[in-house]
């Protein structure tokens, strides 16, 4: 099978690491910059399930290329747009797409381009980051990338694919219900992303503050109502696991959402408490906490691009 990873990033470029690795056809779809990067120095990882270097093969958007078995995305949400059009000319008839942003309003747009049955669900747990070098930086043991069709179920497709991809140094699982743990994960980064960002706090001094606890479970709440009542698959004992989850957290873990805030990037408040909160809108349901969470964020958008 050959896989497109279409960035070369903290998390496309980790996994696509640990498949060529496996001795698997990965080819890396990159910006001019970064294929530069790469080719002076190879795609690098440090980290605490064993450090790696690879030299890849490399596609700029717009060079030829015949059509890929699986095509997997780990842009920004705010990069979704440009992703869409620069992975067309290589989306063949049998083609797999598998996103990994984070969220839920990505599917949408992808299934309206390039029609439902292409695209599968996707997601991951990591911790990386780039360092100015460009290396990718893991310090937790976390790895795991999980894919499914999105309906449910499986099909011969996804079990060829899952045999492909096992052998990596990394979690590649295949899901029966990905598009019920994809709303899990979008319910617990929506909260954890908008509690850490809305205090400019890592969990630990929000968790001691005197009303930081009762303000994630506000907010987690009202993301869990939201989440029901348009019928996604999320239970009411869903407050409960991910509160627990949240007092389980490392003292200093923060979002990628406020980390990216502290380094003055752009962010996704839109693709995640923006959806949310246009998806409460329609329901007229009051969701005080996420338009208060949203609302701060639109403030460091609007801070940051008046700084540009």
């Amino acid at each position: 099978m050959r896989i497109l990873m279409v960035g070369a990033g903290a998390i496309g470029g980790y996994f696509g690491c640990r498949l060529i690795e496996g001795g698997r056809d990965v080819t890396f779809l990159v910006r001019q910059k970064r294929k530069a990067q790469l080719e002076e120095r190879g795609l690098v990882i440090q980290s605490v399930n064993g450090d790696s270097t690879v030299h890849p093969a490399l596609l700029l958007a717009g060079e030829k290329a015949t059509p890929f078995d699986v095509i997997m995305l780990s842009p920004k949400a705010y990069q979704l747009d440009d992703v869409i059009n620069d992975i067309a000319p290589y989306v063949g008839e049998d083609t797999m797409i598998i996103p990994l942003l984070n969220g839920i309003a990505h599917m949408q747009p992808l299934q309206e381009r390039f029609g439902a049955d292409k695209v599968l669900g996707g997601l991951c747990f990591i911790e990386t980051t780039l360092n100015a070098d460009g290396d990718i930086i893991q310090t937790s043991k976390a790895h795991r990338l999980a894919f499914g069709e999105w309906n449910g179920g499986t099909s011969e497709r996804v079990e060829r694919l899952y045999e492909y991809v096992k052998v990596a140094n990394a979690s590649f699982e295949l899901s029966n219900n990905i598009q019920q743990e994809a709303w899990q994960k979008y319910l617990f980064i929506t909260m954890l992303s908008g509690i850490t960002t809305l205090m400019n706090a890592a969990v630990g001094p929000i968790r001691d503050s005197p009303f930081g606890i009762e303000l994630t479970k506000q907010l987690t709440e009202e993301c869990v109502s939201v989440m029901i009542a348009i019928g996604a698959p999320i239970s009411p004992q869903m407050v409960d696991h991910v509160m627990e989850t949240f007092k389980q957290q490392g003292y200093k873990m923060k979002s990628s959402m406020l980390r990216d805030m502290e380094k003055r990037l752009p962010i996704e408040g839109e693709h995640l408490q923006g959806y949310l909160l246009r998806l409460a809108e329609q329901q007229g349901i009051e969701t005080p906490m996420i338009r208060i969470v949203y609302n701060n964020v639109r403030i460091y958008e609007q801070k940051r691009e008046s700084t540009f």
